[in-house]
């Protein structure tokens, strides 16, 4: 038989009490907590909502997963305050660094699910990062709507801003706050000593979502606006590299990373400052060993209480500017615009086409057929240590020669077609009579370079001319061919009589009909008689 007990209403009064009593001794903080009175508020409705996401999808990607950053680094300093360092230096920041960032959450996530602790202590600090998180999305969101105007875009940032600061309770202060309150407390600075490449990442989460305004703003057209956020992102991801080297040395302002968003917008641009800064402040509070754990709570909302009201630690928007500038950009991780280097100078007109006798620089391609001039008129055949082909060093020190011209292939015309004008028989006539002395005829089959240009030469003359050159300048094989077999049988004799001479089985009549009369062969370097 069960037996029912049943209490007085005043005991079961009593009951009650000592329950909540028993949860108090065991979580007071906690349970202070849950007494908070602060509440979600649905976003400002309309049609530019999720126009960043459509149009910048891969940087809509990356705030997802700087949500989890967040939320992760004060889950961990709070649940767990005396870990290892590299439990954040090395694995939570080679997580987020080597598989979030890279392959980031396609959605938004819910950061009470992964900071559950911290959200029990400080919801309304939650709030407020959550609420103007919102806020930083939305402004994207009005600048990526293509359908806007420029003073459509104005219009919904001030109605944006208006909107934001309805909720007093949870908003950030529009008025600037000074450094004192950021690093001035006793507990200041505790974050990014002990965890420098944590705070570098951080901060590069910070630049980044302040820098994206400047390309949204100042960009002209779409193209020019995806090329900028695109620079952006891959500025930041270079901050990752060789952490923390890279990253910012101090906190980014938005008044120096974007000026021209700051210019346009400064309550909006303050009021992201003061949500950057709170964002420090509460972690050097969790980091702290000099706040106890009993009175992280209190902290965190007297830190944000400060950051929400109009009187304490304020500066002017000119101080703030100011400062931003006199703190410099470069510390701050550098200018969200002008990331990309400039584009290469071309030295050619659109629609120029490569030939043989245009190579580096293509500077003669003035004339080519595209680029508005002469089909090819005029084209200069210089080639980078050519400068007018000078053959110069293949007559060198050839006596009778003296008087011979180096040739100049600048002076040498060219058709329509761009083949060499050899129309004029001085320049035929001068290659024919080279040719026909069958010494330099195999000099030049010696030198591959002789030989090539002797070639390209050839190519360029009248078709009807071409072939009989080509067997001109093949003839020296066949000629040392030919006087292969004499030379051999004159060692031969050289053993059985040394009366007769060795030049006796050179043909007789090559002297007389010498083509280049005066020229003394002998005195040819390294071309002896033979």
């Amino acid at each position: 038989m069960t037996r029912i007990l049943s209490f007085s209403p005043r005991a079961r009064a009593a009951a009650i009490a000592g329950l909540v009593a028993l949860v108090a001794l065991g979580s007071p903080v906690t349970a202070r907590a849950q007494w908070s009175t602060v509440s979600d508020q649905f976003y400002l409705p309309g049609s530019f909502n999720w126009q960043f996401r459509r149009n910048y999808p891969a940087a809509d990607r990356l705030f997802n997963a700087f949500d989890y950053g967040h939320a992760i680094l004060y889950e961990r300093l709070y649940k767990n305050p005396g870990a290892p360092v590299s439990e954040l230096e090395a694995k939570e920041y080679n997580f987020i660094t080597r598989e979030l960032l890279v392959n980031p959450p396609r959605v938004p996530l819910e950061e009470g699910a992964i900071e559950v602790a911290y959200a029990k202590i400080a919801p309304e600090a939650k709030m407020m990062f959550d609420w103007a998180h919102l806020l930083h999305r939305q402004v994207y969101d009005v600048w990526s709507d293509e359908r806007l105007s420029l003073a459509e875009k104005d219009a919904k940032v001030a109605e944006l801003v208006r909107y934001y600061k309805s909720r007093p309770d949870v908003a950030f202060s529009s008025q600037p706050k000074n450094m004192e309150l950021m690093e001035g407390q006793y507990y200041s600075t505790e974050f990014r000593n002990k965890y420098p490449k944590f705070n570098g990442l951080i901060w590069a989460y910070h630049w980044l979502q302040v820098g994206l305004y400047e390309p949204l703003v100042t960009g002209k057209t779409l193209d020019e606006r995806q090329t900028g956020v695109i620079a952006a992102v891959a500025r930041f991801r270079q901050m990752l590299e060789n952490a923390p080297s890279n990253m910012p040395r101090i906190m980014p302002m938005t008044a120096a990373i974007a000026p021209t968003f700051a210019a346009r917008y400064p309550e909006a641009a303050i009021i992201f400052d003061n949500l950057h800064a709170m964002h420090d402040v509460v972690s050097d509070i969790l980091t702290s060993s000099k706040v106890p754990a009993n009175k992280k709570r209190a902290e965190i909302l007297k830190a944000a209480a400060r950051y929400r009201d109009a009187t304490s630690f304020v500066m002017t928007p000119k101080e703030w500017m100011d400062m931003a500038q006199m703190m410099g950009v470069q510390n701050m991780g550098g200018s969200a615009v002008g990331v990309l280097a400039g584009l290469p100078e071309p030295t050619v007109g659109r629609g120029a086409v490569a030939t043989n006798g245009n190579m580096a620089g293509m500077s003669g391609m003035s004339g080519a057929p595209g680029n508005g001039g002469a089909a090819a008129g005029g084209m200069n055949h210089a080639m980078p240590g050519m400068a007018g082909s000078d053959t110069s060093h293949a007559m060198a020190g050839m006596p009778g020669m003296a008087g011979m011209k180096a040739q100049d292939h600048d002076s040498i015309g060219t058709t329509a077609h761009g083949r060499m004008n050899m129309d004029s028989t001085s320049s035929m006539d001068m290659h024919m009579r080279l040719l026909s002395d069958p010494v330099i005829r195999e000099r030049i089959a010696a030198d591959t370079a002789l030989r090539r240009m002797m070639s390209d030469m050839i190519g360029a003359m009248p078709s009807d001319h071409q072939a009989m050159m080509r067997r001109m300048l093949e003839a020296p094989a066949a000629s040392a061919t030919t006087k292969a077999t004499p030379t051999k049988k004159a060692t031969a004799r050289k053993s059985t009589t040394k009366k007769q001479p060795a030049t006796a089985t050179k043909p007789a009549p090559k002297k007389p009909v010498d083509p280049m009369p005066g020229m003394d062969h002998s005195n040819m370097p390294g071309m002896g008689k033979p």
